[in-house]
């Protein structure tokens, strides 16, 4: 027995075949047309991209015949995309594509909606992205993108909203996002027409990663400025808008803002884009290091996280130190992973935070130190340390880093006592931040509660129910009084 319950369990269900889930897709398309919903559309998309992975040529093809009228220009055209991959494909399998001959008896139906085509010419866009053919994805996006722009239905915003976001990013894997720029701004200007919110928060950001992507820092803060934001209809969208901001504030040297940005940007991003929360993590790593705090451990040790933030590890333990031999060492083994980043420009700003970390040390260590020891804890290498070290203590004790003296005469630093922080503002202040973030927390999740449609209105009787009822009383009222009156 214990041997036929393994054999039984050892047998896993035979999964779908991707085109059998393509299949399925035409029915949510055609469901959401009909009521005007949404979020079938997106059903369909996520089910497409459930299955994105094991797309073959073939199964793309067997759905563009079923799903195409034949001889249509979008199947000719996606098929001609299609072939191209499967030419370079050395072994075919299973769902061989119909040939033409036969495409017009396993056509789904002669006219097709703007919704399903819409979505045909997504699907061969990511795949064509898929299997690495970056110019033929270009040419296919911007090909869906005309034909988009002759539609003008509501039920489309979804699917354009992929259709825009695809077509950035295959300019983008061939090094030509400057080209469609101009594009862009006409699609968002028409959106902003048409009150699609979900397509203004898509072009928005593209906008946005077009102008950073050539570090154009002043464009992209005047666009954002200058563009009306309602509230936001996709986290994903939401979260990528938060992360452009911080990335703007922290160029424009706002970095408290940039901070919370970045941090909120990482903590709304679903666990499964990796990718994205470690971009987030790093910049928010280098904004707390330039504010002036320490991260935590943890933030680095995040699992899957760990090797992609070595190097900031690294940075933030020689900025912890205060060594600035050190720092110079870890940025100069690390500088490829900062250039890659765009964060190297942030890096050197951190140089001073880490001469004023040091400075802490030594006046928390030292009640008395003279000028030329704090210039060679320092590693000032230079003709002039002693100078260079006396006006950096000078500054330090001006901007209230620390709590020391300097006379001038005799060439050394005399530390005060360190005083009780509990008698200071600062733990009240921390407490006020903590509170602060919980309720914006709470207000948030307040926010994003969702209810059913027109379902206050169950709660509320009908104009007969109130008649029936108001009845009642009357005849109760009535049979009230002739019981009193039989009482007398």
């Amino acid at each position: 027995m214990g041997l036929d319950v393994e054999m039984k369990t050892a047998e896993p269900a035979a999964a779908p075949s991707p085109l059998i889930h393509l299949k399925a897709t035409i029915a949510l398309i055609e469901k959401g047309v009909a009521k005007k919903e949404m979020r079938l559309m997106a059903r369909a998309i996520r089910q497409m991209l459930a299955v994105r992975r094991r797309l073959k040529a073939s199964t793309v093809s067997s759905f563009l015949n079923y799903a195409l009228p034949s001889g249509s220009e979008a199947l000719s055209r996606l098929l001609g995309f299609v072939a191209k991959v499967e030419l370079g494909d050395a072994s075919m399998e299973v769902d061989t594509p119909p040939s033409m001959a036969q495409s017009s008896q396993l056509s789904y139906k002669q006219s097709v909606l703007p919704e399903l085509e819409s979505f045909s010419y997504l699907l061969v866009i990511i795949f064509l992205i898929d299997q690495k053919h970056l110019e033929d994805a270009k040419v296919c996006s911007s090909a869906a993108i005309k034909r988009l722009q002759q539609f003008n239905r509501r039920t489309l915003d979804v699917l354009a909203a992929r259709l825009y976001f695809y077509y950035s990013l295959s300019y983008e894997r061939t090094n030509s996002l400057a080209d469609i720029r101009g594009t862009l701004l006409a699609l968002h200007r028409t959106a902003t027409l048409r009150h699609d919110e979900l397509g203004q928060e898509t072009l928005l950001n593209l906008l946005l990663r077009n102008y950073l992507h050539y570090n154009l820092y002043d464009q992209a803060e005047k666009l954002r400025s200058k563009t009306l934001r309602s509230d936001s209809h996709s986290n994903q969208q939401l979260c990528r808008y938060l992360y452009y901001l911080g990335k703007i504030r922290t160029i424009q040297l706002e970095y408290t803002d940039a901070k919370e940005c970045l941090l909120q940007a990482a903590r709304k991003a679903p666990s499964s884009a990796r990718g994205f929360r470690i971009q987030c993590t790093k910049w928010a790593a280098i904004v707390r290091l330039l504010l002036g705090e320490i991260p935590e451990r943890t933030t680095f040790m995040q699992q899957g996280m760990r090797k992609a933030l070595l190097p900031y590890f690294e940075l933030t333990n020689a900025v912890r130190i205060g060594d600035l031999e050190l720092f110079r060492a870890v940025a100069d083994k690390n500088a490829s992973v900062f250039y890659a980043d765009k964060t190297h420009n942030l890096i050197v700003r951190l140089r001073h935070n880490v001469i004023r970390t040091g400075l802490r040390n030594i006046s928390i260590s030292y009640s008395r130190i003279s000028l030329r020891d704090v210039a060679s804890k320092l590693h000032l290498d230079s003709a002039t340390a002693v100078a260079d070290a006396e006006s950096i203590v000078t500054k330090a004790i001006r901007d209230g880093g620390i709590d020391a003296s300097v006379d001038h005469s005799k060439g050394w630093m005399q530390s005060k006592e360190t005083g009780d922080i509990y008698s200071t503002q600062e733990p009240q202040q921390a407490f006020h931040s903590r509170i602060a973030f919980c309720l914006n927390t709470h207000n948030e999740a307040v926010k994003a509660l969702r209810f059913p449609p027109d379902a206050h209105k169950k709660e509320l009787e009908s104009a007969e129910k109130r008649r029936e009822r108001q009845q009642q009383e009357l005849e109760l009222a009535k049979h009230i009084a002739e019981e009193d009156d039989d009482e007398f």
